[in-house]
């Protein structure tokens, strides 16, 4: 039986089940309820809670037909304990406080990017900042893209539910153009591709190598790990090239510890 008109771009479950969206410090329950709802509107099922301001954030009464997403949604302390899994994480911001240091995608360019990586097996992470001053610079550097959707310039920012529901609307809309658009880069379109904790794994040694061999001063070393997160996500890594880096900057480290001793 075909799909009714109106729904016919729903993206299948094996689909849509890949796909996560992560609010980070929201402020509002009832936004996230909104959120929630939003997410069943188009058939989409997790949701991460990363640092919720309000503890009872789960019985928000704005969930209208969603309460059992609150209730299995996944809260986390970090932003980088959320999307450890993912192998895609993409930022929503309006970009008009900052400069960006990923590359900035429109949010209708957004759905062939995300349909390849979902069609290939992959895990995505839609992140969304709190209420009142959204995604931090910190936050940012665990993303790989960031979304811009076009909002007018007197009035930049969304309200966090109708936010969730403007993207998950157009990437449901384009579904089918999504997974019908060739892949423009095979690694980044299939399961090699590496994920965000791995990538974290291996930023971590390599800060480790980089104090050993006495890179730069103790106060400088906030701005490198910040600088090598968003390096290694520029990079577009598959998991076997993490895998050899990864056994190159222990081998390193290893001998640096030695020397030392």
């Amino acid at each position: 039986m075909n799909a009714p008109l109106y729904n016919r771009f729903v993206l299948p479950d094996t689909q849509s089940g890949s796909l996560q969206v992560v609010l980070v410090s929201p402020r509002n329950p009832l936004n996230i309820g909104a959120v929630a709802r939003a997410m069943a509107n188009f058939s989409f099922s997790r949701l991460s809670v990363v640092a919720p301001f309000e503890p009872n954030w789960r019985e928000a009464r704005s969930a209208i037909g969603a309460p059992a997403l609150l209730v299995n949604a996944v809260e986390s302390a970090t932003l980088s304990e959320a999307v450890a899994n993912c192998t895609l994480v993409i930022g929503t911001e309006t970009l008009t406080r900052r400069k960006p240091e990923q590359p900035v995608v429109p949010l209708i360019d957004l759905a062939p990017r995300v349909g390849r990586e979902l069609a290939g097996g992959g895990r995505v992470a839609l992140v969304f900042g709190s209420e009142k001053h959204g995604l931090t610079r910190e936050d940012l550097s665990y993303c790989h893209l960031l979304a811009e959707i076009p909002t007018d310039l007197l009035q930049p920012s969304m309200n966090l539910g109708q936010a969730v529901a403007v993207c998950l609307y157009e990437l449901t809309r384009s579904a089918a153009a999504a997974t019908e658009t060739p892949p423009v880069t095979s690694f980044l379109s299939t399961t090699f591709a590496t994920t965000s904790g791995r990538l974290d794994l291996l930023a971590g040694v390599i800060e480790e190598t980089m104090q050993a061999a006495g890179y730069s001063p103790r106060v400088m070393q906030a701005a490198n790990r910040h600088d090598l997160r968003l390096l290694l996500r520029r990079l577009s890594l598959t998991s076997h090239d993490t895998r050899r880096i990864l056994g190159l900057f222990r081998r390193i480290l290893w001998r640096l510890n030695r020397l030392g001793r």
